[in-house]
């Protein structure tokens, strides 16, 4: 079931984060913002009005997670890698979509995160260079 996060899920949200997100450090940098943001940062994302963090539950355990920003960016959509291509990502970013969400962005090298997205009406828009690899900006 996908339903809103609060500030009293962050510690498991964190959790799920950075779990998910080592697989691209591993591509890119140890220090992409998913991995080093705080718990602190965490909560105020969550404590926000005008920001939409959805999750999606399993028996109790959180599976994945993502935020709808007031911009309409869809930011930090995280799954838990045990649960990878099982279709948690499809139903957060649908439930993203649903919530506001028009535009994103990611790297260049992330070619499943690329045709995921694509699959679900966001097209390329622009690339910004970032460091030794460039930022592939899409929108819906």
């Amino acid at each position: 079931m996908i339903t809103r996060l609060g500030v009293d899920d962050a510690g498991e949200l964190l959790t799920v984060q950075r779990a998910a997100y080592v697989g691209e450090s591993m591509v890119y940098d140890q220090f992409l913002p998913p991995l080093t943001e705080t718990l602190d940062e965490v909560r105020a994302v969550l404590a926000r009005d005008d920001a939409v963090v959805l999750g999606l539950r399993e028996h109790g355990r959180l599976l994945g997670a993502v935020r709808v920003m007031p911009s309409g960016e869809v930011a930090r959509l995280c799954v838990a890698p045990d649960r990878q291509g099982d279709g948690v990502g499809t139903a957060l970013l649908r439930a993203a979509i649903a919530a506001g969400g028009t535009w994103l962005f990611t790297g260049d090298r992330s070619l499943g995160n690329l045709r995921l997205y694509e699959k679900h009406g966001f097209t390329e828009q622009r690339r910004e260079p970032f460091g030794d690899h460039n930022l592939v900006f899409l929108s819906r």
